[in-house]
């Protein structure tokens, strides 16, 4: 059965450390699959996506008096993006591989402890939306609690199978399901469970569009 899509949001939210960029991207493939950003296990992940996911967090950080500094220091929002758009769908088999099932009320509770933790809904929006650290993609209002239900997934897979052993039922699933990237985001690292470097220079991502903050 196709879950529903939970592809408007990006890297881990958590109590302890809500982790805090994009033009448009262009119509290239991956493999046989155009328009696709990347497809994992047979779900694709379309530039229109990322496209959608990039155009939010741009449009919520031009509305921000530091709009200039919060668009410079998040460059690498669309390969981000993507990054933690594949990650999503990892973690999702994972958890149904291990029969883990999140509720609303968790993700709820959880979003308690985050606005506990942040000081207010408010303060957890605008933490979500600056980066707190390098390769953290900023996330909207709208987009914090499907990264706290991945937290979720995450807490109950490390209860099942060992907090020392998550990264390693994270790559065995990546490998099992298969991931393909388009190369102009990067080279998928099955055992990192992450983009690196793509080993193709000439196939770059989108340059990032320095003009963004005028566009409020």
């Amino acid at each position: 059965m196709k879950r529903q899509r939970r592809r408007t949001i990006v890297m881990s939210v958590s109590a302890a450390a809500l982790l805090a960029g994009g033009p448009l991207l262009t119509g290239c493939s991956t493999g046989s699959h155009p328009g696709a950003a990347a497809v994992v296990g047979g779900e694709r992940i379309t530039v229109a996506e990322v496209q959608s996911h990039v155009e939010a967090v741009r449009e919520a950080q031009r509305a921000q008096p530091n709009a200039d500094e919060l668009i410079a220091v998040t460059s690498g929002l669309t390969r981000q993006t993507v990054n933690f758009l594949v990650y999503l769908e990892v973690i999702d088999r994972a958890a149904a591989d291990h029969g883990i099932e999140v509720t609303r009320r968790q993700v709820q509770e959880e979003r308690d402890r985050a606005e506990e933790f942040a000081g207010g809904r408010e303060r957890l929006e605008m933490t979500a939306l600056i980066p707190q650290q390098p390769g953290v993609v900023p996330l909207t209002s709208d987009q914090i609690d499907e990264v706290l239900r991945s937290n979720v997934q995450y807490r109950q897979l490390a209860e099942q199978v060992g907090e020392q052993r998550v990264g390693e039922v994270l790559a065995e699933t990546a490998e099992e399901i298969g991931v393909d990237v388009n190369p102009r985001y990067g080279q998928w690292d099955p055992q990192a469970v992450a983009l690196t470097d793509a080993e193709m220079p000439w196939l770059r991502a989108p340059e990032e569009d320095a003009g963004a903050g005028a566009r409020a």
